[in-house]
C-alpha cells in the first residue's frame, strides 16, 4: 500500500504517495481499522518527547510547523469523520473540500494547545471505531464525491484516513531524528 520514502517522498512524503488497494479483503479492511486506535497515542508519545522549541519547527522548507501538523489532523480527521458519516446516511454525497493551508494560517493553530487536539483525535477516534465496528462489508462500497478525488469508496477513504495520519507522524518524526542527529554530531 505505501512505497517508501521516495521524494515523491522524502522529507515532504516519507511514506511515499498514497496508493490504496482498490478491492481489499476483510483481512486489509480489519487490519486498518486495528491501526485507528493506535494513531493518538502515537502522535502524543512522539509528542511528549518533543522539546517544546521544536514544536513551531517546520518539517521542510516552507513546510507546517509540528504544532500546525498536530491542529491540521485533528481538523482533516473530523472532517474526514464527517463525509464517511454522509456517505452511510446519503447517496453519494458531495462533501466539502476545505483549504487546508489557510486553515494552518488561523490563529487557532498558534494559539490553541496542541494537548487540545490530542484530545480530539483520541475521542474522535474512538467514536469512529464504534462506527466501524458495526458495518457490513457492502457499507464500505458506498461512496462520497470530493472535488480533489473524485467518487470514492469507504474501503478507500478508511485506508486514506489511516495512511495521511501515519504520513504526518512520519514527518514528525523525521523532524525529531533530524535534530537529535545534528545534536549527537556536536
Amino acid at each position: 500500500m505505501y512505497r517508501g520514502g521516495k521524494e515523491v517522498g522524502g522529507i515532504r512524503f516519507p511514506l511515499g504517495s498514497f496508493e490504496p488497494i482498490e478491492e481489499p479483503t476483510l483481512e486489509d479492511r480489519h487490519k486498518f481499522i486495528q491501526l485507528i486506535p493506535s494513531i493518538a497515542p502515537t502522535l502524543r508519545q512522539i509528542i511528549m518527547k518533543c522539546p517544546h522549541a521544536l514544536l513551531r519547527y517546520p518539517y521542510r522548507e516552507e513546510g507546517w510547523t509540528i504544532q500546525q501538523i498536530v491542529h491540521h489532523l485533528a481538523d482533516n480527521d473530523m472532517n474526514a469523520y464527517l463525509r464517511f458519516k454522509r456517505a452511510l446516511t446519503e447517496d453519494e454525497p458531495l462533501a466539502s473540500s476545505y483549504r487546508e493551508d489557510l486553515w494552518a494560517e488561523l490563529s487557532d493553530y498558534t494559539e490553541v494547545p496542541i494537548e487540545n487536539s490530542l484530545s480530539l483525535l483520541e475521542t474522535l477516534h474512538f467514536r469512529f471505531l464504534i462506527l466501524l465496528k458495526d458495518l457490513q462489508p457492502e457499507d464500505f462500497k458506498r461512496t462520497v464525491r470530493t472535488q480533489t478525488l473524485g467518487s470514492i469508496t469507504l474501503d478507500i477513504a478508511l485506508q486514506r484516513f489511516v495512511w495521511h495520519n501515519q504520513h504526518h507522524i512520519a514527518q514528525i518524526t523525521s523532524i525529531l531524528n533530524r535534530e537529535n542527529a545534528k545534536l549527537h554530531k556536536e
